[in-house]
């Protein structure tokens, strides 16, 4: 036990770093600068947005990605007095909580376990929406080597530490009982690739996009989230307490338009998986094994979304990850 916190430990300390990002952790884009009034709301009209891309994407993915591409975004938050978008993008959720920690961002959508980590331990946000729910978790192993997770015994396993994928993992390896006898490293997607096709590491644990990737590349898969259901991820929307004390609104208005951009993609898959492609640099094959569309909920929180965000709260505690518990209903954002 002692071991396998040694190896999630740094869980928190990416998470409650409160130092600047790295030139590594940086989007290309440099992140501006605010001011706060007494009141801790930032003076702004401009919502700096943050997500999770390993191509320094310019706009997300997902419903929300939708929504600005079809110009749907907007003109709703217009109405709020938000005139502008501005998106930044990061390798990993615990860069990107250090940017919000920073006050340099105010919206974030990323991965389920790291906006948990943050919240239990103090970062002054609250729950949006779910964007996805019942994400998939590839663990690929290296080519000729182990085909079984039982065969990873005593070797090294990658994935990018603070990630769902990360949750994942830990979990899987509790389950098999190879808790102490597996290493976990922390590598970024594009470095984890790197060091399975040169034999460094056995496996690795990986997202959405790449996992299927990697597949159709030969890299054998020898376990999925999928197989287990509480393993599975989600990802979330949150806003920082100061600029949601600006604009009251913003959840309701974020979920009437996420509503229809859900509807949108439904109607028009083809497009959607055309426009995922284009923007995330995947084939089409691989969007659509990686993000079916049914994991884009029409509801803010769909019962199976807030089970999943509750048994990963729940094992975040157990592993003492977290600095205390709290109660979801408490982290979600009032959507009148």
């Amino acid at each position: 036990m002692k071991k396998q916190r040694n190896q999630l430990s740094t869980l928190l300390t990416l998470t409650v770093s409160l130092v600047l990002l790295t030139s590594a952790g940086r989007s290309s884009s440099q992140i501006v600068s605010t001011t706060y009034n007494k009141q801790g709301a930032a003076k702004t009209t401009t919502l700096r947005l943050g997500i999770i891309s390993i191509n320094n994407a310019k706009i997300p993915t997902g419903p929300t990605g939708w929504a600005i591409q079809q110009g749907k975004l907007l003109p709703e938050l217009r109405k709020l007095g938000i005139t502008e978008v501005k998106t930044f993008s990061f390798p990993n959720g615990p860069n990107l909580n250090e940017a919000l920690v920073a006050g340099q961002l105010d919206v974030g959508i990323y991965g389920d376990t790291p906006a948990l980590v943050a919240k239990a331990n103090g970062m002054p946000t609250r729950l949006i929406s779910q964007e996805q729910v019942g994400m998939n978790a590839w663990l690929l192993a290296k080519k000729n080597g182990a085909r079984s997770v039982a065969e990873l015994k005593g070797q090294k396993v990658a994935t990018s530490k603070g990630s769902y994928m990360h949750r994942y993992l830990i979990g899987l390896l509790q389950k098999t009982g190879l808790q102490n006898q597996v290493t976990v490293v922390h590598l970024l997607p594009n470095e984890a690739q790197a060091a399975l096709s040169r034999g460094d590491i056995a496996a690795i644990a990986a997202s959405t996009g790449t996992g299927p990737l990697l597949s159709s590349k030969g890299f054998p898969v020898i376990d999925e989230a999928s197989k287990h259901p509480d393993l599975r991820g989600t990802s979330v929307t949150v806003v920082t307490e100061a600029f949601l004390a600006q604009y009251p609104k913003l959840p309701q208005t974020w979920n009437q338009v996420k509503l229809a951009s859900v509807k949108s993609i439904k109607a028009n898959p083809q497009a959607y998986y055309q426009f995922h492609s284009q923007v995330s640099g995947y084939p089409v094959d691989i969007v659509k094994a990686s993000f079916p569309i049914k994991q884009f909920p029409e509801e803010p929180f769909p019962k199976q979304g807030l089970a999943l965000l509750e048994g990963t709260k729940q094992f975040l505690v157990s592993q003492k990850l977290t600095r205390s518990d709290f109660k979801i209903n408490d982290w979600v954002a009032s959507q009148y």
